[in-house]
């Protein structure tokens, strides 16, 4: 008698605690039907691709069709050239200066940005200004990236209006030849292109920073610099490494940069990549798409291994 007594208000609490884990059951199944329409979108337009580019580049090739056979002859290409070690010389010189290019331009793009969103962030008082001055950075993105690059060939040329300027002032007694169709030309130019994407995200990153915090660290004792470098660098963490993480992918496979400002003369990875697919050699273009997107994956994965976005944001 005793133990249905005791057991009665089990049996009574019972239907409640099902009931609640009924409304969590849907509260999920709702949550998976508002991701579906995304999660469908990211898989027919970057996972099916990604897919299909990972199967042709096992797939043989010839200078007249593409052959649906297995075979890891491509990537024995990328990563020990064709038949001496002159290819593989080639091929890792090519990898190493994009990586050049992809360092240089993550270094002038994080020096610029950080200052540009600093100066936006704590300089500027008014939320106008800040926004007017903000979509000032965003004007260059009007125009294609192609005018934007060509608009430097007048200026780097040869006969351009800098080697002009130079030796009208004396400074110079013959034009400078390497200003264009060269790696600073390339530079240039990807720092220009990109460098956008370096300071949106910090910007936002410190418009969320308490300016009380910053007068606290000024009370304390603190200077300029080490409020900068123990305050305000520690909080935009996720602003630095999302831009970065910007720069480094489109740095990477950037071709048409490359192939305008160095004349055509300078090898990047995506430039190999394009020149294979103008020949029709899918397969080994590919598989350098496959060892590319690996490459920058490592990178990513080492920029999100220093700073552990989820938790900072």
């Amino acid at each position: 008698m005793t133990d249905v007594v005791l057991s009665a208000p089990a049996r009574a609490a019972a239907p409640p605690a099902a009931g609640l884990g009924a409304v969590a059951r849907r509260r999920h199944r709702l949550t998976y039907l508002q991701a579906a329409p995304l999660a469908l979108v990211f898989v027919v337009f970057l996972a099916v691709p990604l897919l299909l580019t990972l199967v042709v580049s096992f797939w043989e090739y010839n200078e007249y069709e593409i052959i649906p056979a297995f075979t890891l002859q491509n990537y024995r290409d990328v990563f020990e050239g064709c038949t001496n070690a002159s290819d593989l010389c080639t091929t890792a010189r090519t990898y190493l200066s994009t990586l050049k290019f992809c360092a240089l331009t993550w270094a002038f793009t994080l020096a610029i940005g950080f200052t540009v969103a600093y100066f936006l962030a704590f300089h500027v008082r008014t939320k106008t200004m800040q926004t007017v001055l903000f979509l000032i950075c965003t004007i260059p993105f009007w125009t294609s990236n192609v005018i934007r690059m060509i608009s430097w060939i007048p200026l780097l040329g040869r006969n351009g209006l800098v080697n002009d300027t130079l030796q009208a002032v004396g400074l110079t007694r013959a034009p400078i030849e390497g200003l264009l169709y060269s790696d600073f030309s390339v530079t240039l130019a990807f720092v220009h292109l990109y460098t956008v994407f370096m300071i949106v995200p910090i910007f936002n990153s410190m418009a969320r920073i308490d300016k009380a915090l910053i007068e606290a660290a000024y009370d304390g004792g603190a200077s300029g610099r080490q409020t900068l470098w123990n305050v305000v660098v520690p909080l935009c963490k996720p602003g630095i490494a999302i831009g970065s993480i910007f720069v480094v992918t489109l740095v990477m496979g950037d071709f048409v940069t490359v192939g305008v400002m160095g004349g055509q003369q300078i090898a990047s990875v995506g430039k190999v990549i394009q020149v294979q697919m103008s020949y029709l050699q899918f397969p080994a273009a590919a598989a350098n798409a496959v060892v590319l997107l690996c490459a920058v994956m490592l990178m990513i994965g080492g920029l999100t291994r220093l700073i552990d976005l989820r938790r900072e944001l």
